[in-house]
């Protein structure tokens, strides 16, 4: 019963550090997106995500995002501050699916 219950307990745990990034959600980040950034870049988020394919921005957001500040910061010098603050740190994944899921190639549009 022990090794069971310790299984279990183990299970929930592992599963715990690896749903961080499951639990990131596309309709948070287009939140993010419309509140912290649509009004420096100019786009609305349906011209923004589609900037990319849906691998492009995987490759982008990959790591810490480094990618995506680097290329971001330079086409849109009003977002630096936001990109390489700790509000993005936080809001990253969630923004991460929000580009991904409404990307030139996926066939959805975002409502922004």
């Amino acid at each position: 019963m022990k090794k069971i219950i310790g299984l279990l307990v183990t299970a929930f745990f592992v599963l715990g550090l690896m749903s961080t990034n499951a639990m990131a959600d596309a309709s948070k980040g287009q939140k993010y997106y419309l509140k912290y950034m649509k009004n420096d870049s100019g786009m609305n988020g349906a011209k923004f995500a589609t900037q990319h394919t849906q691998a492009e921005w995987k490759a982008l957001f990959a790591g810490k995002g480094e990618k995506f500040i680097a290329e971001y910061s330079a086409k849109i010098p009003g977002l630096k501050a936001f990109l390489e603050g700790d509000k993005f740190a936080k809001f990253m994944p969630d923004i991460r699916d929000f580009c991904v899921e409404y990307a030139s190639d996926s066939g959805n549009v975002p409502s922004c």
